[in-house]
Protein backbone atom coordinates (compact mmCIF):
# COMPACT_ATOMS: atom_id res chain seq x y z
CA UNK A 1 0.00 0.00 0.00
CA UNK A 2 1.97 3.32 -1.36
CA UNK A 3 1.34 6.45 0.38
CA UNK A 4 3.53 9.42 1.33
CA UNK A 5 6.23 9.68 3.57
CA UNK A 6 7.07 12.42 5.52
CA UNK A 7 10.58 14.11 6.40
CA UNK A 8 12.29 15.97 8.75
CA UNK A 9 10.17 18.95 8.58
CA UNK A 10 8.43 18.61 12.20
CA UNK A 11 11.71 17.81 13.98
CA UNK A 12 14.30 20.79 14.73
CA UNK A 13 17.77 19.86 13.02
CA UNK A 14 20.76 21.48 12.42
CA UNK A 15 22.18 22.87 9.64
CA UNK A 16 25.28 24.26 8.01
CA UNK A 17 25.47 25.83 4.99
CA UNK A 18 28.48 27.94 3.74
CA UNK A 19 28.34 30.98 1.77
CA UNK A 20 25.77 32.56 3.66
CA UNK A 21 25.97 36.70 3.24
CA UNK A 22 24.35 37.27 0.28
CA UNK A 23 22.57 35.41 -2.96
CA UNK A 24 21.54 31.03 -2.81
CA UNK A 25 23.70 30.74 0.25
CA UNK A 26 21.61 33.62 2.27
CA UNK A 27 18.05 32.50 0.89
CA UNK A 28 18.85 28.94 2.09
CA UNK A 29 19.95 29.54 5.01
CA UNK A 30 17.00 31.93 5.66
CA UNK A 31 14.18 29.88 4.43
CA UNK A 32 15.46 27.12 7.12
CA UNK A 33 15.58 29.27 10.08
CA UNK A 34 12.65 30.55 9.28
CA UNK A 35 11.29 27.03 8.95
CA UNK A 36 12.43 26.17 12.57
CA UNK A 37 15.55 25.23 12.26
CA UNK A 38 18.87 26.13 14.04
CA UNK A 39 21.14 27.25 10.96
CA UNK A 40 25.02 27.94 11.33
CA UNK A 41 26.17 30.28 8.55
CA UNK A 42 30.09 30.38 7.11
CA UNK A 43 30.85 33.21 5.29
CA UNK A 44 33.90 35.20 4.07
CA UNK A 45 31.73 38.46 4.76
CA UNK A 46 30.11 39.51 7.63
CA UNK A 47 26.17 38.45 8.66
CA UNK A 48 23.41 39.83 6.71
CA UNK A 49 20.72 37.41 8.32
CA UNK A 50 19.65 38.80 11.83
CA UNK A 51 17.17 35.98 13.28
CA UNK A 52 17.30 34.08 16.23
CA UNK A 53 17.74 30.87 14.93
CA UNK A 54 20.79 31.51 13.04
CA UNK A 55 24.62 31.97 13.96
CA UNK A 56 27.26 33.25 11.70
CA UNK A 57 30.35 32.38 11.40
CA UNK A 58 33.49 34.13 9.20
CA UNK A 59 35.24 32.00 7.84
CA UNK A 60 37.31 30.81 4.48
CA UNK A 61 36.07 27.53 3.39
CA UNK A 62 39.56 27.32 2.18
CA UNK A 63 40.90 27.65 5.87
CA UNK A 64 40.15 25.36 8.83
CA UNK A 65 36.25 25.48 9.88
CA UNK A 66 35.64 27.38 13.41
CA UNK A 67 35.05 25.63 16.73
CA UNK A 68 31.01 25.40 17.98
CA UNK A 69 29.83 24.13 15.17
CA UNK A 70 27.15 21.11 15.50
CA UNK A 71 27.09 17.78 14.39
CA UNK A 72 24.66 18.64 11.62
CA UNK A 73 21.79 16.69 9.99
CA UNK A 74 21.99 18.95 6.70
CA UNK A 75 25.08 20.57 5.03
CA UNK A 76 25.12 22.68 2.23
CA UNK A 77 27.90 24.43 0.68
CA UNK A 78 26.61 27.00 -1.61
CA UNK A 79 29.96 29.06 -1.28
CA UNK A 80 31.36 29.75 -4.39
CA UNK A 81 33.44 32.48 -6.18
CA UNK A 82 33.96 33.53 -10.45
CA UNK A 83 37.04 34.87 -10.13
CA UNK A 84 39.34 32.45 -12.20
CA UNK A 85 42.26 32.59 -9.72
CA UNK A 86 40.44 31.28 -6.88
CA UNK A 87 38.22 28.72 -8.92
CA UNK A 88 39.23 25.15 -8.15
CA UNK A 89 40.75 26.32 -4.61
CA UNK A 90 36.89 27.53 -3.38
CA UNK A 91 34.78 26.11 -5.67
CA UNK A 92 35.64 22.67 -5.45
CA UNK A 93 38.92 21.64 -3.35
CA UNK A 94 37.47 24.34 -0.36
CA UNK A 95 33.75 22.58 -0.80
CA UNK A 96 35.44 19.22 -0.65
CA UNK A 97 37.04 20.12 2.57
CA UNK A 98 33.84 21.84 3.67
CA UNK A 99 31.90 18.91 3.50
CA UNK A 100 34.30 16.07 4.45
CA UNK A 101 34.41 18.39 7.55
CA UNK A 102 31.10 17.55 8.77
CA UNK A 103 30.66 13.49 7.02
CA UNK A 104 31.54 11.55 10.24
CA UNK A 105 28.72 13.41 11.97
CA UNK A 106 26.06 10.49 13.46
CA UNK A 107 23.43 12.77 12.58
CA UNK A 108 23.60 13.46 9.16
CA UNK A 109 20.71 12.80 7.07
CA UNK A 110 21.63 14.90 3.67
CA UNK A 111 24.18 17.18 1.88
CA UNK A 112 24.01 19.10 -1.01
CA UNK A 113 25.80 21.24 -2.88
CA UNK A 114 25.10 24.39 -5.48
CA UNK A 115 26.63 23.33 -8.76
CA UNK A 116 25.91 25.81 -11.52
CA UNK A 117 24.36 24.68 -15.18
CA UNK A 118 28.05 25.50 -16.53
CA UNK A 119 28.83 22.07 -15.49
CA UNK A 120 26.90 20.78 -17.97
CA UNK A 121 26.87 22.88 -21.02
CA UNK A 122 30.49 24.43 -20.26
CA UNK A 123 29.70 28.18 -20.73
CA UNK A 124 31.20 30.83 -18.66
CA UNK A 125 34.82 30.49 -17.44
CA UNK A 126 37.33 27.78 -18.23
CA UNK A 127 38.53 27.37 -14.44
CA UNK A 128 34.94 28.19 -12.99
CA UNK A 129 33.25 25.59 -15.41
CA UNK A 130 36.12 22.66 -14.44
CA UNK A 131 35.02 23.35 -10.63
CA UNK A 132 31.68 23.35 -10.96
CA UNK A 133 31.79 19.94 -13.34
CA UNK A 134 33.64 18.46 -10.68
CA UNK A 135 31.75 19.11 -7.81
CA UNK A 136 29.17 17.22 -9.32
CA UNK A 137 31.10 14.70 -9.88
CA UNK A 138 32.59 14.78 -6.56
CA UNK A 139 28.61 14.71 -5.02
CA UNK A 140 27.72 11.50 -6.89
CA UNK A 141 31.19 9.93 -5.52
CA UNK A 142 30.01 10.99 -2.01
CA UNK A 143 26.50 9.58 -2.69
CA UNK A 144 28.22 6.36 -3.25
CA UNK A 145 30.20 6.43 -0.19
CA UNK A 146 27.11 7.98 2.55
CA UNK A 147 23.97 5.85 0.93
CA UNK A 148 25.11 2.63 3.50
CA UNK A 149 24.11 5.13 6.45
CA UNK A 150 20.47 6.51 4.07
CA UNK A 151 22.28 10.13 3.89
CA UNK A 152 20.89 11.68 0.91
CA UNK A 153 23.67 13.85 -1.49
CA UNK A 154 22.67 15.85 -4.54
CA UNK A 155 23.26 19.57 -6.39
CA UNK A 156 21.39 21.73 -7.89
CA UNK A 157 22.61 23.88 -11.09
CA UNK A 158 21.18 26.52 -11.42
CA UNK A 159 21.26 28.62 -14.51
CA UNK A 160 20.68 32.49 -14.72
CA UNK A 161 19.98 33.49 -10.89
CA UNK A 162 18.80 37.00 -9.55
CA UNK A 163 21.73 37.75 -7.24
CA UNK A 164 24.72 40.83 -6.47
CA UNK A 165 27.05 38.54 -8.75
CA UNK A 166 25.38 39.60 -11.83
CA UNK A 167 24.59 43.05 -11.45
CA UNK A 168 26.07 44.15 -14.15
CA UNK A 169 23.59 42.40 -16.08
CA UNK A 170 20.28 42.94 -14.10
CA UNK A 171 21.45 46.49 -13.95
CA UNK A 172 22.06 46.54 -18.32
CA UNK A 173 18.00 46.34 -19.88
CA UNK A 174 20.12 45.19 -23.16
CA UNK A 175 22.35 42.48 -21.12
CA UNK A 176 19.46 41.47 -19.31
CA UNK A 177 16.84 41.04 -22.13
CA UNK A 178 19.74 39.09 -23.85
CA UNK A 179 19.72 36.49 -21.54
CA UNK A 180 15.78 36.17 -21.20
CA UNK A 181 15.94 35.47 -24.26
CA UNK A 182 17.86 32.44 -24.05
CA UNK A 183 15.68 30.59 -22.02
CA UNK A 184 12.47 28.98 -22.81
CA UNK A 185 10.41 31.17 -19.28
CA UNK A 186 12.01 33.88 -20.73
CA UNK A 187 13.40 34.74 -17.08
CA UNK A 188 15.70 34.10 -14.30
CA UNK A 189 15.15 32.29 -11.09
CA UNK A 190 15.03 34.10 -7.81
CA UNK A 191 17.17 32.94 -4.83
CA UNK A 192 14.13 31.96 -2.98
CA UNK A 193 13.24 29.32 -5.82
CA UNK A 194 16.78 26.95 -5.41
CA UNK A 195 16.01 27.79 -1.62
CA UNK A 196 12.43 25.86 -1.74
CA UNK A 197 14.50 23.39 -4.10
CA UNK A 198 16.94 22.63 -1.36
CA UNK A 199 14.51 22.45 1.34
CA UNK A 200 12.80 19.91 -0.57
CA UNK A 201 15.89 17.66 -1.31
CA UNK A 202 17.47 17.89 1.94
CA UNK A 203 14.20 17.82 4.60
CA UNK A 204 11.57 15.98 2.45
CA UNK A 205 13.01 14.10 0.00
CA UNK A 206 14.22 10.22 1.07
CA UNK A 207 14.50 8.97 -2.36
CA UNK A 208 16.59 10.92 -4.64
CA UNK A 209 20.39 11.01 -4.28
CA UNK A 210 23.27 10.86 -6.48
CA UNK A 211 21.56 13.45 -8.36
CA UNK A 212 21.82 17.31 -10.42
CA UNK A 213 18.84 19.17 -10.46
CA UNK A 214 18.81 21.79 -13.40
CA UNK A 215 17.01 24.89 -13.15
CA UNK A 216 18.01 26.92 -15.78
CA UNK A 217 14.73 28.24 -16.94
CA UNK A 218 14.48 26.12 -19.78
CA UNK A 219 17.68 27.71 -21.29
CA UNK A 220 19.42 24.44 -22.08
CA UNK A 221 16.25 22.67 -24.12
CA UNK A 222 16.19 25.81 -25.93
CA UNK A 223 16.55 25.55 -29.50
CA UNK A 224 15.80 27.18 -32.41
CA UNK A 225 14.09 24.34 -35.21
CA UNK A 226 14.71 24.98 -38.75
CA UNK A 227 12.58 22.43 -41.52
Amino acid sequence: MGGLVSGYGDVRMNIVVSGTSSGIGQAIALHFAEAGHLVHGIDLCDATITHPRYTHHVCDIRDELPGGLPDPEIVINSAGTLEEADAIAVNLEGAMRFVEHFCNSPSLRSVLFIASASARNGAEFSRYVASKAGIVGFMKNLALQLADRGVTCNSISPGGVITPANRHILESDELYAAVRAETLLGKWAHPSEIADLAYYLTVVNRSITGEDILVDNGEMLKSNFIW
